[in-house]
């Protein structure tokens, strides 16, 4: 298993037997990534997963191998070359090839045929002996005439055909090469605009995009369309005579015609199914990974810490909730204005008041309905006030968050859609911390994330806001109740002891008085420390990602450098210090490899470095366009919104997002539209197009960049 998988992942040995060892151990996949580096020879959270995964697949492979060796051998049919064939194979469909023959079957043609004891008729046809003569001898009830004992028999041969391995492997080959995709309208079905170009749709299987795979999908969910694997059909089945069918004469018609039946009724309605499957496979990993991607993204934007923000929760009929919260996200107002109809007029002074009364920085607008009416009602109030401006934010989940028990928790008395734009408010002020507080697949960030396989997707999407929590360090003394829930080997329960400890007796001091709280112990302890942070503490390391097995060796590598951690001198002191090999050997001292010993120097070098700070920050305006004032040509500065297959779609500031078209990302070739861009980067586009009863502007990122 070991050799497959560094094989396939194009890993070394070493480091899989490694992974497997820690994860067997018990450990966190964040704490085996980051705090031991050298004995997975430093992979990262990807590919430590990626070995988990792909050992659990072979586990099951092996498990299945044994079921059905088990299977055979009890019915006795088990040779020694089936099961050197079964032994051999690296595939589940492999194996299931082999086993179809075997597998205890419903009522089917064939085993009527059977059962009625016209085996020996079928074998004759197989001999190449005309079986009229002794087709005569075995009528009954059932099969009352030649003619139906000949059609008996030749149902046993026709799915004697569709279990064969080596055809089921062939044809099945033929139909991911050569096989077309077709789908068309379905009869009855709705003329559905989206579905348009699926209509009378043909591509090639190995051509099909994950996309089409999606949308046919769903499309056939919602009958709208229908789909199938198209092949050529008297092509393969001329070959399958050809391997199966050795005699002439009476016996070869009918031989052929029970293939014939077979491949149409059996053969081909089961291989297509395995050839969609895996298409539907393939396209929801891709989905997934396209989704995870986005929504890593979104979670590293930068916060906007310490800034009073006032939250606005479009709403059309309702009218706009507003939230005011202050530099720590402590909610300290609420309000309520209107954007449409004659009380719209009030809301530029609603906004202005509750700017002045509470100091307010930064005004959040959600991007719901609404909210491009809303945009320029604040834009308005916000007219004169220096240094006040607004951003759109993205409030995907913001409604589900409302109605949760963790919203309950913390505003009980507040109404659903005033917590909404109190989520909208903090999001801009850490949109990790916030958005935590969600399930991940409530983040609309990806493409057709309900079709997809819902458990593939939680799996994966809670593995990046894991990743994303243990990369950034979350303050423990500050951190709510579900981001703790997020670190290392803490979960909900703990959390929540954690929180309820630090209550009832204040600030943890340092890490070390973590275990102090109910349920964590030293195994724990391990696990989740390096990634919390006590910021001011009595420990200055306990701010750093410097785990706690490893403050000795910091705590000599400090001394011997004579400086403090993040001291402007310490980076050069510690490259003289390394240069000499005086780290190298302290490391040594310490047991500690050469890839800790580098974490803990880049720790000290910049104890309280936050990975978010690199990226652009949220995009902030002051005023308003509308599509009216956009003219081809026209450069403007946006903020990307999603990414999809084919481009990604950026917020200019009107009331429709723009398409970057993967074609006008670059003067060069981009296949990949997530090489070039990632949900929160600012970027330059250029306008090149304008629709305005399409609702639709087109954008370009290669246009803009030489103006």
């Amino acid at each position: 298993m070991e050799r497959r998988i560094a094989s396939e992942l194009g890993i070394r040995l070493d480091q899989v037997r490694g992974t497997l060892a820690l994860l067997d151990e018990g450990n966190t996949v964040p704490f085996i990534a980051r705090y031991r580096k050298e004995r997975t020879g430093g992979l990262d959270e990807v590919q430590i997963r990626d070995v988990a995964r792909l050992s659990e697949q072979i586990r099951q492979l092996e498990d299945r191998r044994q079921t059905i060796l088990s299977s055979v051998e009890e019915q006795g049919a088990l040779t020694a070359e089936l099961r050197r064939a079964l032994s051999s194979a690296q595939t589940l469909g492999e194996l299931e090839d082999l086993y179809a023959p075997y597998r205890p079957k419903r009522q089917t043609r064939a085993t009527r045929a059977l059962e009625a004891g016209l085996g020996p008729v079928a074998e004759a046809i197989a001999r190449g002996e005309d079986p009229n003569r002794l087709a005569a001898q075995f009528c009954t009830e059932a099969y009352s005439d030649v003619d139906a004992v000949i059609g008996g028999a030749r149902d046993i041969l026709a799915e004697a055909m569709a279990d064969d391995a080596t055809v089921r492997a062939y044809v099945r080959d033929k139909m991911r090469r050569d096989g077309r995709m077709m789908s068309k309208r379905r009869r009855g079905g709705e003329e559905d605009p989206k579905y348009q170009m699926y209509f009378e749709f043909s591509v090639p299987v190995e051509k099909m995009r994950p996309h089409q795979v999606l949308a046919i999908r769903r499309g056939e969910k919602e009958k709208v369309l229908s789909a199938g694997v198209e092949v050529h059909e008297d092509r393969l089945v001329d070959w399958i005579v050809g391997q199966r069918v050795k005699t002439g004469g009476v016996a070869r018609k009918h031989h052929t015609e029970a293939v014939r039946d077979g491949f149409g009724r059996l053969l081909h309605p089961s291989l297509e199914r395995d050839v969609r499957g895996e298409l539907e496979e393939d396209a929801d990993k891709h989905a997934i990974g396209v989704f995870a991607l986005n929504l890593k993204n979104l979670l590293l934007q930068p916060p906007l810490a310490g800034r009073v923000v006032l939250g606005v929760d479009p709403g059309m009929r309702t009218g706009c909730k507003l939230a005011v919260v202050d530099a720590t996200g402590r909610l300290i107002d609420t309000g309520h204005m209107y954007v449409h109809d004659g009380r719209k007029r009030d809301a530029p002074d609603i906004i202005s008041a509750m700017v002045h009364k509470h100091g307010v920085e930064v005004v959040a607008i959600g991007n719901g309905t609404g909210s491009r009416e809303t945009e320029e009602l604040v834009a308005r109030g916000l007219r004169g006030k220096d240094g006040v401006h607004y951003a759109i934010v993205d409030e995907a989940g913001a409604s589900v968050y409302s109605a949760s028990e963790i919203a309950r928790a913390e505003f009980p008395d507040l109404d659903v859609s005033v917590r909404g734009a109190v989520s909208i408010a903090r999001r801009i002020q850490d949109p990790l911390a916030e958005l935590v507080k969600i399930d991940p697949k409530s983040i609309g960030v990806g493409m057709y994330q309900h079709d997809v396989n819902q458990n593939a997707l939680s799996q994966e999407l809670d593995a990046v806001v894991e990743d994303v929590v243990n990369a950034v360090g979350v303050d423990v003394n500050s951190a709510s109740q579900p981001l703790l829930a997020r670190v290392a080997g803490i979960g909900p329960t703990l959390s929540k002891r954690i929180v309820a400890h630090r209550d009832a007796t204040g600030p943890f001091a340092s890490r070390a008085s973590l275990k102090d709280v109910r349920g964590l112990g030293a195994r724990t302890f391990e696990q989740c420390a390096g990634f919390l942070r006590v910021r001011q503490g009595r420990e200055p390391l306990d701010d750093t990602g410097i785990h706690p097995e490893s403050y000795a060796l910091a705590r000599d590598i400090l001394k011997l450098s004579g400086q403090e951690p993040g001291a402007s001198g310490l980076k050069a002191r510690l490259d003289a210090l390394g240069r000499s090999g005086e780290l190298r050997a302290l490391a040594e001292k310490h047991g500690a490899g050469a890839m800790t010993l580098e974490d803990v120097l880049s720790a000290l070098v910049q104890p309280g470095r936050d990975p978010r700070d690199e990226l652009d920050p949220p995009q902030l305006r002051s005023d308003v366009l509308s599509v009216n004032d956009l003219r081809e040509g026209m450069v403007l500065e946006g903020t990307v919104r999603n990414v999809v297959d084919f481009g990604a779609f950026v917020d200019i500031g009107v009331k429709q997002d723009g398409l970057v078209h993967v074609s006008e990302m670059a003067d060069r070739f981009i296949k990949n539209p997530y090489d070039v861009v990632g949900v929160g980067d600012r970027v330059k586009v250029a306008i090149v197009s304008i629709d305005k009863e399409r609702g639709r502007i087109g954008l370009s990122m290669k246009q803009a960049s030489g103006r």
